[in-house]
């Protein structure tokens, strides 16, 4: 048997149910890497669960035969978030974990993300899987199942993660997505008023599709906020690992200020600490880790390299710009977009500040949003790569860890290609819009000069 190679990404496993991820893909890959959890740790002991989407309990069960196929002792978490099924593992002892989602992309998708000895499962690991399947080399036997119901464990975890006495007046949209249910449980149980929107598990996405970086996918959001008078609007995607916000005045807070606000309180327990932010995140950031005593990291965009090299350098803190957000303090170091919910509130409540107040406070940059535009999978990185060599022999100040991103007078921009579509990523960040238009006619430039079109926004 052979595995579509186009499902096996950098981070996960993604594909189109019924066409490029199928039943008997689903349970190939589990059995394999049950496999490759024997291999490593002796044993098998993995905790499977599964999101909203149609395809999921289907393909929950395909996976389940394929790790019993393997004798591996699958413990059943059940519907929930992807962080629930981290938080089952880690609390569990489990060898592994194996959570069946789509995230936020189209209802018709969905995929496999994984975790094996407490670290992300990705990169070459995923691409082994296909060859194990392919070679044959599978272990078997015969495993066991059991149910775990992590879900009170999960919800009071996260409930006493707020310290304040106060509370706030909150908007909470869950887009229909796997956090709905958890997050209703959870607002009963912290003070302050809360107002919930599409807390309803739904994997058709009848409302909005489940991507919070997107602005449009927040107005839903915003209107509660204004119209109800709330000091600040959450929102998750459609696995709940990842967290976008809204002030008072409806205002996206966008993934690297939410960073900024979190950052003041962990370095407050961490004096000098580390903290990580991707590649796409603003200078502001890296300038207030700075300004508040702490150690700026930039890394690789991607939630798996972030939480790989948290583990590995004990950072309390990191995040990307995409939302993802990572707590070593006071929590596992995995990406919980209702756990980093809860700082976000228990940070405003305890600032004294309104969270509008708190976002005027960082200094304005101008900047494009992400901009994504197809490129094909055979060549983008070439491209990127033509780009770099362009920009290291004029001299430029590049950073080279994940695509390019090139340090001007006038500010920054940056290109990479997606390790998960086939896209090219672009954006530009300046002090002025004369600034920005320069940026954004140097990066043009660089595209043209690759045979690339520029996406609308430049």
């Amino acid at each position: 048997m052979t595995i579509d190679p186009g499902i096996l990404r950098a981070y996960d496993i993604r594909g189109v149910v019924g066409d490029s991820l199928r039943e008997e893909d689903a349970r190939a890959l589990a059995q394999a890497f049950a496999t490759s959890v024997m291999a490593q740790q002796g044993s098998a002991r993995i905790c499977l669960g599964y999101d909203g989407r149609v395809s999921s309990p289907v393909l929950a069960d395909a996976v389940m035969e394929g790790f019993c196929a393997a004798g591996a002792e699958v413990v059943r978490v059940g519907r929930g978030p992807t962080p629930m099924l981290y938080f089952a593992v880690k609390t569990l002892g489990a060898d592994a974990g194996m959570m069946i989602t789509g995230s936020h992309n189209p209802p018709d998708h969905n995929g496999l993300k994984m975790t094996l000895a407490g670290q992300p499962f990705y990169g070459d690991d995923i691409q082994e899987l296909g060859r194990l399947i392919a070679d044959g080399k599978l272990a078997t036997g015969e495993g066991t199942v059991r149910d775990h119901d992590v879900c009170d464990a999960y919800v009071t975890a996260l409930a006493d993660a707020y310290r304040p006495d106060s509370g706030l007046k909150v908007a909470w949209d869950a887009g229909n997505g796997a956090a709905g249910e958890i997050m209703a449980r959870l607002v009963e149980r912290l003070p302050g008023t809360h107002h919930l929107l599409y807390e309803t598990i739904d994997g058709t996405f009848p409302n909005h599709h489940p991507d919070p970086t997107v602005a449009e996918n927040l107005e839903a959001l915003i209107e509660t906020v204004r119209r109800e008078g709330c000091d600040i609007g959450v929102a998750f995607d459609g696995d709940g690992d990842r967290l976008g916000a809204v002030d008072g005045e409806g205002r996206i807070i966008w993934g690297d200020q939410i960073l900024c606000l979190l950052a003041g309180p962990v370095l407050a327990e961490h004096p000098g600490a580390t903290v990580i932010a991707d590649v796409k995140a603003s200078s502001v950031l890296f300038e207030r880790i700075a300004e508040l005593g702490g150690e700026p990291l930039m890394w690789c965009t991607g939630h798996s390299p972030i939480k790989a090299k948290m583990a590995e350098i004990k950072a309390p803190f990191a995040g990307e710009m995409s939302g993802h957000i990572f707590f070593a303090d006071r929590y596992y170091g995995f990406d919980d977009g209702l756990y980093a919910a809860v700082r976000l509130l228990e940070t405003v409540a305890l600032s004294g500040e309104s969270a509008t107040a708190l976002r005027d406070s960082l200094p304005a940059m101008v900047n494009t949003p992400e901009l994504r535009f197809p490129c094909d999978d055979a060549r983008k990185f070439a491209v990127v790569e033509e780009v770099a060599g362009r920009l290291q022999k004029s001299g430029a100040d590049v950073i080279d860890i994940d695509g390019v991103r090139v340090n001007t007078e006038d500010g920054w921009w940056l290109l990479r290609a997606s390790n998960t579509q086939p896209v090219l990523v672009a954006r530009c960040e300046a002090r002025d819009e004369t600034g920005l238009t320069r940026l954004k006619a140097v990066l043009v430039e660089q595209l043209g000069a690759s045979d690339v079109a520029p996406p609308k926004g430049l």
